[in-house]
């Protein structure tokens, strides 16, 4: 059984039944003979299921909002947030994907014609995250679904209850149960999924476990996606608007509690600029409600893995023993649950974890910088590339510095923003593989080259 506790409170909230590795091989058996009949489907029968399914999450809204505040600590309006911007990742994939299932012609000459089609994977493993399931998510089940393969769906342990309440609304939508199975359990669970006999691997978590599934898929020589995680940095030039920059950072590094790969995870000031960007972001700050998660005023929430705390705790220890100052917070907050004060460490330095390794909770450095060339130099300093961002007047200054960082988002002016429309990868230890765009549509295709001569 699985216990899944309010981590705003530590209570228990329900129990869950698990998968057995018996349970699992059934449910991998039945994806796979059913998803010939789903593939074989018309797209646009797939694509009013999906349809529907797009329509129920509008229509539960309140309901599946509360159920994701109570189990992830998220607070909820940002719940709510998560669940209306669902429906434009939605409605992308709606419109595109039958745009890029078309057969493509890509050469006619004497006779010969050469062709593009795209055929499903087959029975995929989705094992997802917790701190945005229903981005996380939709952004490889759905795409998955409409190209024809089955999806064997692991939610993370740690958002059990809105991941049978996709399934759910999924099969209530018209989607087979076969051709969508949640898989429930912790580590384990998943470790049993990437035994069974699968055609594709779409993994969402840390760089420590994507390693491990790496190790345990490559054997199988199947398609293997890796979201992993970020230290994503941001350079804040001399020739900004403070107080406009500040506020877009404050939210940047602190929404969803700092639980995003992409949020900010370490900022770097033109020192002409350093003390006053610092006073006007503290103030940003200091104005977010830390409180009940179902409270509409509750901006940061607690922190939704309880071992999570151990790593704040250490990288704060790290960064006063090395030197750092602690402008706010610093500390965990006494009483039930999982909370940790929002946090800004001024005077750090690279010596520091802090700003090495990935703090996914509600933590910020800022480090001052002589000018771009050293700003860049920091930022390259890292293992991870999933995003990094500049904030100038200048497109051309800050383009320039971000062609020279080898990650998959770039921001100008932005930062902590993710959309349908442009491909979301990683380099490096951020992971490898796409999802959205185009590209990410494509991921769950195989491709089959036609060589088609008249007689």
């Amino acid at each position: 059984m699985l216990d899944i506790t309010n981590p705003a409170t530590g209570a228990l909230v329900e129990r869950v039944e698990t998968d057995s590795l018996v349970a699992i091989g059934e449910k991998a058996k039945r994806a796979r003979a059913a998803q010939p009949g789903w593939a074989a489907l018309p797209l646009d029968e797939r694509t009013a299921m999906v349809r529907r399914f797009r329509d129920a999450l509008v229509k539960r809204r309140e309901e599946l909002s509360r159920t994701l505040t109570t189990e992830v600590g998220k607070p909820i309006k940002q719940s709510r947030s998560e669940l209306t911007a669902v429906v434009g990742r939605i409605d992308y994939f709606l419109a595109e994907v039958p745009q890029a299932l078309r057969e493509e012609e890509v050469s006619s000459e004497a006779g010969l014609r050469e062709a593009i089609t795209r055929e499903p994977l087959g029975v995929i493993a989705n094992i997802s995250a917790w701190n945005y399931p229903y981005f996380v998510g939709s952004n490889v089940f759905v795409p998955a679904l409409l190209t024809g393969n089955a999806v064997l769906y692991k939610p993370s342990e740690f958002s059990t209850l809105t991941g049978l309440a996709i399934a759910d609304a999924l099969h209530d939508a018209g989607v087979p149960q076969d051709v969508f199975a949640p898989i429930i359990g912790a580590g384990d669970v998943g470790a049993s999924l990437l035994q069974q006999p699968i055609d594709g691997v779409f993994f969402t978590g840390s760089y420590a476990t994507g390693k491990l599934v790496a190790a345990a898929s490559g054997a199988a020589m199947v398609r293997v996606q890796l979201e992993l995680g970020g230290k994503d940095p941001v350079y804040v030039t001399d020739d900004v608007d403070v107080p406009k920059a500040a506020a877009s950072l404050a939210d940047g590094a602190f929404y969803n509690t700092g639980q995003s790969c992409c949020s900010v995870e370490r900022i770097y000031l033109h020192e002409d600029i350093h003390e006053h960007f610092a006073d006007e972001f503290l103030k940003n700050v200091r104005s977010f409600v830390m409180g009940d998660p179902a409270d509409e005023r509750t901006y940061i929430g607690p922190v939704t893995r309880r071992a999570q705390l151990g790593v704040l705790d250490r990288q704060v220890a790290d960064a006063r023993t090395k030197g750092a100052h602690v402008r706010l917070g610093g500390a965990r907050r006494a009483g039930p649950g999982n909370w940790f004060e929002p946090t800004v460490l001024t005077d750090v330095t690279h010596a520091m974890e802090v700003m090495r390794e990935e703090s996914f909770g509600p933590i910020i450095g800022l480090q001052a910088v002589g000018n771009d060339e050293e700003a860049l130099r920091l930022m390259q300093d890292t293992p991870y590339g999933l995003t990094a961002g500049v904030y100038s007047r200048s497109e051309a200054r800050a383009r320039s510095l971000l062609s020279h960082l080898s990650v998959g988002s770039a921001y100008w002016n932005a930062c902590d923003r993710v959309s349908p429309r442009l491909p979301w990868s990683g380099r490096g230890h951020s992971g490898v593989g796409v999802t959205l765009g185009r590209e990410g549509i494509l991921a769950m295709t195989q491709p089959k080259a036609w060589h088609l001569r008249s007689a």
